[in-house]
């Protein structure tokens, strides 16, 4: 009984926020969802979800807290160096042939990601024509994207992650140590657009010829995760490619037959066209 209640007040949370705020967390996987619930509710000291429910919806300034557990901001630069060296090595070729190119970072989170690729493209050649934008539904993420700035402790991982993806430099030509942490070169940003963009209820916004979006398709169900992919796969220019996570695949996606394998082993996929 004590179970059944308790997803009771789950729906009733989760439609709140949808309806009052309009952030949609309805079609997140149950299991994952549930487990960010409830740590946000022990650690922000509620006794049960209807008191959240409660306090949300008569302070606001109680959301982005709660933002910052429901989303998901746990990266590093460079994560999955065998991807970023596919990227170097299979897509950059095919990027190279385009007078002016778009990317897109979807589910950007603290910026990791998004510096990888900004330092991937430069090392390519390639940053003075290519615009990235950046989104995701967090503005605390968002805000700390855009400041580029880490941890020292992190750069080891960081620096032999950029090693192990085929790098033209050293990462440390990127970033000053300040007080304990890296602060990247801002002139990484300067062709980046940050914003708000949600993969749950948001439209396409732009056309564009490489879109990363790992590691986040894994925290939405079945249903949600065919949204996102049609939504790639409309976004994407013809032959376009979209990256995805290790754990991510377009096999049993609804919107498969939108796109080619191209990369198989790093989840890389090319745009195919469906007329």
């Amino acid at each position: 009984m004590q179970g059944s209640v308790e997803d009771i007040e789950i729906d009733l949370l989760l439609e709140a926020i949808y309806q009052f705020y309009h952030y949609d967390f309805r079609h997140y996987a149950r299991a994952s969802i549930k487990r960010r619930l409830l740590q946000a509710r022990d650690r922000m000291g509620f006794s049960s979800f209807s008191a959240m429910q409660e306090k949300l919806l008569h302070d606001p300034a109680m959301l982005p807290g709660l933002l910052n557990y429901l989303t998901v901001q746990v990266s590093e630069m460079f994560r999955d160096p065998s991807y970023f060296r596919a990227l170097r090595e299979k897509v950059v070729p095919h990027l190279k042939t385009y007078p002016s190119l778009k990317l897109w970072v979807a589910g950007c989170s603290n910026g990791e990601e998004l510096y990888s690729l900004a330092i991937l493209l430069r090392e390519e050649g390639l940053n003075r024509r290519a615009m990235i934008y950046a989104t995701d539904i967090n503005p605390d993420a968002l805000q700390a994207a855009e400041a580029g700035v880490y941890p020292l402790d992190q750069i080891r991982k960081f620096t032999e992650n950029h090693q192990k993806s085929g790098a033209r430099s050293s990462l440390s030509d990127y970033y000053t140590a300040d007080y304990g942490r890296a602060v990247f070169d801002k002139r990484l940003r300067e062709r980046v657009v940050f914003s708000d963009h949600s993969l749950v209820t948001d439209a396409v916004f732009a056309e564009m010829h490489l879109i990363s979006c790992r590691n986040v398709l894994i925290y939405f169900d079945r249903e949600l995760q065919d949204r996102a992919i049609g939504l790639f796969h409309e976004s994407l220019a013809r032959k376009g490619f979209l990256g995805l996570g290790s754990k991510e695949s377009l096999r049993f996606s609804g919107q498969a037959a939108g796109f080619s394998d191209f990369v198989r082993e790093e989840k890389i996929y090319q745009r195919r066209d469906l007329s």
